[in-house]
Formats: structure tokens, C-alpha cells, sequence
């Protein structure tokens, strides 16, 4: 590792955590009359077509543009959870040198060959000699005894990988979703420290502000800690608040052509760009002048400008964080297909959680495993100790934006209508009762909208009995 584990703030005892819960005025209390749930839709249980609309649930809310947190509070919360959040790492304070120990370990605890069977795309078992092959690949003799970190900025989406190879390894026949060794990505304009290069060279073991994993090469470019770490840290910016945005097509310059930016990014313009001179062949008054990093032919960075049209949706800043923003930034992504580790380009369930929050600047831990447990979240833990009663109450007491933990899911709740608790959810699957009494395993492979009473784990356990943590960003208690 190279943070050191920080001790963990010791939780609110349970009664007191929940009292305050119930005891809070609800972001769901609304006293105008409900606005109207339109038609049903069919499959999905108590579906409603307006249920699939941001306004309907803030339509259902008394204070939907009253602040959750303001923009000292947020700032307030990110430093806590730099400080007290084991999984978030600030590369800036990395040694000028690290020994070949420090580094062997970060990848080791990452590139540790799974012990389940792994398939490839044809249904075919992962033989020896591949595997044989992409563990030499992570080139750990190569470790030099000091290790003197490079750092770069990413220059397009890029896959972060559990080994340094582009083979998708399954652990069942049939399911090609989830690629066992896609991580996560990393977004253009991201800052990393690079530690390693695999026995190939095509690959880099670097360290983000929130992951530790291998990239391909290419999607770096290396340059010197200062202008890295001070890329896009001052003012103007765009912030990106759609699902996705892109920049400009641009044959002069392919590297920043049609670029994908996900939700969240933020990329720094350059406002006192000229209003006569074109940028890469094309005026820029009808777009936004930004400042993108590219990788030159060595490897090494070059800031150039592109244009992010008008047209998309960005903002000139963070959003202010109210229910009524959470709802419009969760429902941008309605319909995206789920992507395992932010495959397919798109996201997964903690990612779908994290750029929502980080469109208002807002940080998270990636993972859910990290999230649900993040001891700077006003955390309600559950054991199974925690009967139905217990959990029931909970539930009802959601508030728009709250994030719900099963073991390896996340929800986020939007709203509660006729005693039922909606969330919003990028998910594989899920599962309900139907109306013959059978369990409907549904195929949901996307953001969804869906009843959270209903949802079954299995014939007998609800979503609601295997609930781990819940999580909610709010003013801390002095």
C-alpha cells in the first residue's frame, strides 16, 4: 500500500444514528398534492411511466432546492474523507524514491490470480500457458530496488485492469458482462503516479487519487509533478454534467477529436483564447476553448486546446447539491447499459454513484466495498443482528440521494409512493415475486428505476434483509 491505513472514526452508537434518522425532517415529506403517476408500465413491479422522469420525484418533495450541503460543507466533507478514508490517495504526497518492497506489494495485492475457474469469450477454459504468460507479463524482477515515480495525465477513457492484458476472463460459460479483470477507468485529464511498467512495456501499474491498477501505456502521457498535479486547478472550467459529453470532431488534431468526457470532468478553458483564431480548423465562439492533454510520439504530455461544443451539458462550476439536482444528474444516465468496472464505456453501480456526486464536486470512494464502509460518510451500519423492524424503519426513512449497500450493489433513493421506497440503480439483474408467485429473475443490465420492498435475493432473503450499510452525505453533528 502506499498510504498507510488511517485508524477509522468509531461510529454512532446504533440507536442514536437511527433516532437522528427518523427524528430528521425528511427530504420526502411533501404536503402539495402528489403529482399524477401516469400510466403503469409492464414488467417491472409498480412501475409507473412518470416514475421514469427526474420531475415526477421532485414534483413529490416540499424542499427539493434546499441545500443538502453547501460548497464550504462539501469541501469540508472531501478533506474528511482525504483524511480519515484508507482508499483515497493523495499521489502528491508520494516519496521522491520507493523500494522495490512497497512497490512489489501494490501490485501483488492487486494481480493476484483469482482461484475460481476463468473462461475467455468462447466458453473456453483459461489454459496454463496463458496464464502463465500474463503473470510474467506483470515483470516484478524487473523492480528496481528504488523506484523514483513518474507522473502523467490520462489523455482518453481508459480501462484500469487487475493484470497488464486486454484478455476478458469470465467465471461462468455464457456470461461475457463481467470481465473478471476489468477494474475500473480512468477519465482524460485524471493525474497518476506511475511506478511500473510491465515486462512488455505496453503496460503501466500506476496509483490515482482512487485506484491502483495497470492502464495501457498509450493512454498516458508523462510529464513533470508540477504541471501534472497542477493541471486544471485553477479556474474558469467546464464541468461535465451529462451523462457524457464530446468534444469537437477535428481532423487536425485526432487526439482530441470526438473525445469522450464522463460526467463529472473537469477540464480547464483557456478564456483568453483569441476570438478570430480557429482552433484546429474550425471558430470557436459557438464552443467552449479547453485545455486537453494529448501524448506525443515519446510518450511524453503536451497541453493542447479543442472545442467542447456549447451544445453539451456542461456547467462553469460544480452543482449546487439539492434533491432536486441528485434526481436530474441520476436520471441523465437512465437507460445506459451496465458495465462491469466501467466497461462498454459506460459504468457500474458504484461508478453510476460516484459521477453523480462528482458532478458536484463531491468525492467518493470507487468501489462499493470502500464506499459502503467509508468512515467520512454519516454511516448506518447493519449487522444481522438487525431484525426486520430495525430495517424496515430505515428504509422508510430514506432520503433523495441516500446510497443503499448489499454485499456487492449500491442503490441510491429517490423517493417513496404508496408506502413503497423507489432507488434508482445501475444493475445486472434483479428480482421480485410476479403475480403467479414465481420469482421473475429480470434482465436489467442497465439504470433502472425499482421498488426497493419487493426486490428478492432469493425466494426467501429481500434486498432490504442483506442491506450492509447505509450511506448519506450530510452536515456532520458537532
Amino acid at each position: 500500500m502506499i498510504l498507510a491505513s488511517r485508524e477509522r472514526h468509531r461510529h454512532w452508537p446504533r440507536r442514536l444514528t437511527l433516532a437522528l434518522c427518523l427524528l430528521a425532517a425528511p427530504a420526502f415529506a411533501q404536503t402539495t398534492p402528489a403529482p399524477d403517476a401516469g400510466a403503469p408500465l409492464p414488467y417491472v413491479i409498480g412501475l409507473h411511466e412518470a416514475f421514469l422522469t427526474p420531475q415526477y420525484w421532485a414534483a413529490r418533495l416540499d424542499n427539493a432546492d434546499a441545500p443538502i450541503l453547501d460548497r464550504a460543507q462539501i469541501d469540508a466533507q472531501n478533506a474528511r474523507m482525504r483524511a480519515q478514508d484508507s482508499h483515497i490517495q493523495d499521489i502528491a504526497l508520494l516519496p521522491a524514491q520507493l523500494d522495490a518492497t512497497a512497490v512489489r506489494d501494490s501490485i501483488t495485492a492487486l494481480s493476484s490470480w483469482p482461484t475460481r475457474a476463468l473462461y475467455n469469450d468462447k466458453g473456453q477454459p483459461i489454459t496454463p500457458a496463458l496464464r502463465s504468460a500474463i503473470e510474467a507479463n506483470l515483470g516484478l524482477e524487473a523492480i528496481p530496488a528504488q523506484v523514483a515515480p513518474q507522473f502523467g495525465l490520462v489523455v482518453k477513457r481508459a480501462a484500469l485492469r487487475t493484470f497488464p492484458t486486454r484478455e476478458r476472463v469470465f467465471s461462468s460459460v455464457g456470461d461475457t458482462d463481467i470481465d473478471r479483470f476489468q477494474e475500473s477507468a480512468l477519465f482524460p485529464g485524471d493525474k497518476v503516479a506511475v511506478v511500473h511498467r510491465s515486462a512488455d512495456g505496453r503496460w503501466l501499474f500506476v496509483h490515482s487519487e482512487r485506484y491502483s491498477a495497470w492502464v495501457e501505456a498509450d493512454a498516458i502521457a508523462s510529464g513533470d509533478k508540477a504541471t501534472v498535479l497542477g493541471y486544471g486547478a485553477k479556474g474558469p472550467y467546464r464541468i461535465i454534467t451529462g451523462a457524457t459529453a464530446q468534444t469537437a470532431y477535428t481532423p487536425e488534431e485526432p487526439r482530441v477529436s470526438r473525445l469522450q468526457l464522463d460526467m463529472g470532468v473537469r477540464l480547464p478553458v483557456l478564456a483568453d483564447w483569441p476570438a478570430a483564431e480557429p482552433v484546429n480548423g474550425q471558430q470557436a465562439h459557438a464552443s467552449w476553448v479547453v485545455q486537453l492533454p494529448v501524448r506525443e510520439a515519446d510518450g511524453r504530455l503536451k497541453l493542447v486546446p479543442a472545442l467542447l461544443p456549447r451544445s453539451q451539458d456542461t456547467a462553469a462550476d460544480y452543482l449546487p447539491l439539492t434533491p432536486r439536482l441528485l434526481l436530474q444528474q441520476a436520471f441523465k444516465f437512465l437507460g445506459e447499459r451496465y458495465g462491469w468496472g466501467h466497461d462498454y464505456d459506460t459504468r457500474d453501480c458504484s461508478g453510476f454513484v460516484s459521477e453523480i456526486y462528482r458532478s458536484f464536486g463531491v468525492l467518493l470512494p470507487r468501489n462499493t466495498s470502500a464506499q459502503a464502509v467509508s468512515p467520512a460518510l454519516d454511516r448506518l451500519p447493519f449487522t444481522s443482528k438487525d431484525g426486520k423492524t430495525v430495517r424496515d424503519r430505515a428504509v422508510t426513512g430514506l432520503q433523495v440521494g441516500d446510497l443503499v449497500y448489499i454485499p456487492g450493489h449500491v442503490m441510491m433513493a429517490i423517493g417513496h409512493v404508496d408506502g413503497r421506497t423507489w432507488v434508482i440503480h445501475d444493475t445486472a439483474g434483479g428480482s421480485w415475486f410476479g403475480a403467479d408467485g414465481k420469482r421473475v429473475q429480470a434482465h436489467l443490465n442497465g439504470v433502472s428505476v425499482t421498488p426497493l420492498e419487493p426486490m428478492m435475493a432469493s425466494d426467501s432473503i429481500r434486498y432490504i434483509d442483506r442491506i450492509t450499510n447505509i450511506q448519506r452525505l450530510r452536515a456532520k453533528t458537532p
